[in-house]
């Protein structure tokens, strides 16, 4: 146990304390957050791929769904009946069409039984980049709509809804954030998590550039995950080889001698008693001409 005793040391102490913290979080925080990205992007891959080739159905089936059927009702594909809002357009800012700034267009629509969803009815060109352009009114009378149920982004901590250019404008789009400034009883869908809205698919009355669906690529949280397991791994095991090479080390120094060899000793001729070892004098440097007569083999008898 004597051999470990350099372990207490605080360099010692404080790189052991280190790796077990970095290990520990790399375990139960930094692999769990990448895989459960990893899981959560591919569920909604996968409820968008279902999507692509189901028939729409009724909206009022899905608002009247239970809650254990939330977690499935995002990018559903459903129909709506009923009539566009006057007067209750809201951009959202900070969004891109084609790679230039741009607005999301909001607005409700009242369904026949009488409850108010709210609508993205898709993106539209800023002007010179920092105006919305003008924005026509949602065509008037009964409509027949088809879109994808999306869930609500949530709110922008710090950035309150504002009225801008002659328009109301936000952040992101959230059904109780856009209920309060519209002063509209809207009805959240239910997604599971926050309430939702619906999305407009193109070729549908009122839309503009529909919102691009997500690419269905389960991206690089896997990978992320693995690796983060990987570090967890390789610091103890690193650690282990730094105290296996400084006991080596230790173990080296102990056995290597400290004395000059029992052979030299013997060839060293005794120096008589009362008399001076005589001092060593060095050889001098050979000169060019014997350096050349060894190698060559030049001026030897």
């Amino acid at each position: 146990m004597r051999k470990l005793t350099f372990l207490l040391r605080p360099s010692w102490v404080i790189l052991a304390a280190v790796v077990a913290v970095f290990a520990y979080l790399c375990f139960t925080v930094l692999a769990p957050w990448q895989l459960g990205k990893n899981t959560t992007t591919s569920h909604r891959n996968q409820l968008i791929a279902d999507s692509v080739g189901a028939a729409p159905i009724d909206i009022t089936t899905v608002l009247g769904s239970s809650a254990d059927d939330d977690s499935h009702t995002e990018w559903r594909k459903v129909t709506a009946a009923g009539t566009y809002v006057p007067d209750s357009t809201v951009l959202v800012r900070l969004r891109h069409l084609d790679g230039a700034p741009g607005y999301s267009v909001l607005t409700t629509f009242r369904l026949d039984d009488g409850r108010v969803l709210l609508i993205d009815r898709g993106l539209v060109a800023a002007v010179d980049g920092s105006r919305p352009p003008p924005i026509p009114d949602p065509p008037a009378g009964p409509q027949r709509l088809e879109a994808r149920v999306r869930m609500s982004e949530g709110i922008t901590p710090g950035k309150d809804p504002s009225v801008q250019d002659g328009y109301r404008q936000v952040y992101s789009i959230d059904t109780t954030q856009e209920a309060a400034f519209l002063q509209q009883p809207l009805t959240p869908i239910p997604t599971g998590e926050r309430g939702g809205y619906l999305q407009l698919d193109e070729n549908q009355p009122g839309v503009f550039t529909p919102t691009p669906l997500p690419q269905l690529d389960a991206g690089p949280y896997l990978s992320y995950g693995l690796q983060w397991l990987a570090f967890g791994i390789m610091a103890p095991l690193g650690l282990g080889y730094f105290l296996y090479a400084e006991l080596r080390e230790r173990r080296r120094e102990k056995v290597s001698p400290t004395t000059q060899p029992a052979e030299a000793v013997a060839a060293t001729p005794p120096t008589p008693a009362g008399t001076e070892s005589p001092t060593p004098t060095p050889a001098a440097p050979p000169t060019t001409e014997a350096r050349l007569a060894d190698r060559y083999g030049r001026g030897r008898d």
